[in-house]
């Protein structure tokens, strides 16, 4: 069989085998409304976000402490005569820049948390109180 044969079969085969499938949900009847319900779970953004807040809180006391050891440990080596002081202070610095970078993400985090879960309970409020409004605008008609 030669090659031109033999991909003019593979090809009539596949294409006689096409199809199309949809994937949905099954329909559930009525007017398109649905039980689908835009939910955020409070007490998982709370303890993501206070997690968040005590690793600031950590980071910050225990990572300057750090911090502050290398700082004099750079200075003690330097002024002894090390030439490793001159490496330990770069590694003093990288310290610091990464420790801010860390809390910032931290304190970001935190407050993203909480400033999300106040944001969607409010839209969450409204969206309640517009739709009731509607409900009562239909029997005022």
């Amino acid at each position: 069989m030669s090659f031109e044969t033999e991909w003019a079969s593979v090809r009539s085969e596949a294409t006689s085998n096409v199809g199309m499938r949809l994937n949905q949900v099954p329909d559930e009847g009525g007017s398109g409304s649905s039980n689908a319900n835009l939910s955020v779970n409070q007490d998982k953004l709370g303890a993501i976000g206070s997690a968040a807040y005590v690793l600031h809180g950590r980071l910050s006391t225990v990572g300057k402490q750090a911090n502050a050891s290398t700082s004099e440990a750079a200075t003690m080596m330097t002024s002894n005569g090390f030439r490793t002081g001159a490496a330990m202070s770069t590694v003093h610095e990288t310290w610091g820049s990464q420790l801010n970078t860390l809390l910032d993400a931290c304190a970001n985090i935190s407050n993203h948390l909480d400033y999300s879960a106040a944001s969607h309970e409010k839209e969450e409020k409204d969206i309640v109180a517009s739709l009731s409004v509607s409900k009562i605008n239909e029997y005022l008609k």
